[in-house]
């Protein structure tokens, strides 16, 4: 049928969510959509619960696995039955927007895609939002790496609970404290900040920052208690990170799939900054940072791709952000000799990586204008 949305829900004992997630799906302002409901042999009351609504609504089609088999095999076993040139995926303990279909498919449409995702916002068990924004599909691969696999799709992409530590700054700076790696002291109780700044601990200025993400997105840098207020008035889910006077480094890194080692560590020293991107920066090798990076990465259990940015204060190296992703400046580490997506195609193809840290040209500077600049320094 066209333009028909084929919503795919696996379920298995969430009898206290999944009415509220079928009505979020009949409040839709897109009507046009079949759901189809595969239940994994649930032991609660599921099954009545999702007969009648089966019963009273003809686009609600609901089957039933006779062993328990997971949440991928009911999504597959779905996915055969559809009809839509659509197809949709809301688990049984989610919600939608009552206008996210209609959106989503005038978005789509609209710029001939055939794949988007969106946001999303963390709730509690009663459907109350806790304010957390989780944005970008890497969470999203993360979380249902199972799914693709399934479908013979490799996720380039560390554990979901890994991801989840990257993506909430705060997180990260206490496990790193806890584990002592050292990192960027940082705060979420203004009052504790106050506190240490009176006792002379921390001075300004400081940078607030947003506690979730991985982007240079609502950066700003505070010289007082007033700009504090100011932007923790405007802003939830803020934290307060001590300014690092130092040489700030940046490093891509690339853990094989298959071994689980680090293959891979290119370094670059940054020399220019502009609204938290590198401008200009210049290849380096640091055994000693070589060595922190491999600690900190089997310290944590990443895969794949990480971009990493470490400050060095006093000859100590600290530990900035880990974000599960190429940085926008790994054109400079492949022009080195880093060939991270070869490094990749060996994995697909099951083939495990030789290790190659350090094994690139350094004194290579880059530049960004309007477009990526590659120059050797002269000998």
């Amino acid at each position: 049928m066209n333009n028909l949305v084929s919503i795919i829900m696996p379920s298995y004992n969430t009898a206290k969510y999944i009415s509220a997630a079928i009505e979020s799906i009949l409040n839709q302002t897109y009507e046009n959509w079949e759901l189809i409901i595969v239940d994994d042999c649930s032991t609660d009351n599921t099954d009545e619960i999702l007969t009648e609504y089966a019963k009273k609504d003809s686009r609600i089609r609901y089957y039933k696995n006779e062993k328990n088999s997971g949440a991928a095999v009911a999504r597959n076993r779905a996915l055969r039955q559809a009809k839509g040139k659509w197809v949709a995926f809301l688990d049984s303990d989610d919600l939608w927007e009552k206008d996210k279909l209609e959106k989503q498919i005038c978005f789509m449409k609209k710029n001939n895609y055939h794949f988007s995702y969106t946001n999303y916002i963390e709730i509690d068990e009663n459907s109350n939002p806790n304010g957390k924004l989780v944005t970008g599909p890497k969470k999203i691969l993360s979380k249902h790496k199972e799914l693709f696999l399934n479908i013979g799709t490799l996720p380039l992409i560390s554990d979901y609970s890994i991801v989840e530590l990257c993506y909430d700054k705060y997180k990260m700076y206490k496990f790193l404290s806890h584990n002592n790696i050292k990192t960027i002291t940082s705060y979420i109780d203004k009052d504790l900040f106050y506190k240490d700044l009176d006792e002379g601990k921390i001075s300004f200025p400081v940078f607030v920052k947003p506690i979730n993400g991985s982007a240079s997105i609502n950066i700003n840098k505070a010289y007082s208690k007033d700009d504090i207020e100011l932007l923790f008035s405007r802003n939830d889910n803020m934290m307060i990170q001590e300014y690092m006077n130092g040489v700030e480094y940046g490093a891509d890194v690339y853990v094989d799939l298959l071994s689980e080692e680090v293959v891979s560590i290119f370094i670059k020293e940054k020399i220019k900054m502009r609204a938290g991107e590198t401008d200009k920066a210049k290849s380096i090798k640091d055994e000693k940072l070589f060595a922190k990076i491999i600690h900190l990465v089997n310290r944590i259990g990443f895969k794949g791709v990480l971009d990493i940015d470490i400050f060095k204060v006093n000859e100590e190296y600290y530990i900035s952000e880990i974000n599960p992703r190429f940085g926008g400046g790994y054109p400079h580490a492949y022009e080195c000799g880093q060939n991270i997506p070869r490094m990749i195609l060996n994995n697909i193809y099951g083939k495990i990586n030789e290790i190659e840290i350090g094994l690139y040209q350094d004194n290579v500077y880059m530049m960004k204008f309007n477009e990526v600049k590659i120059l050797t320094k002269p000998n």
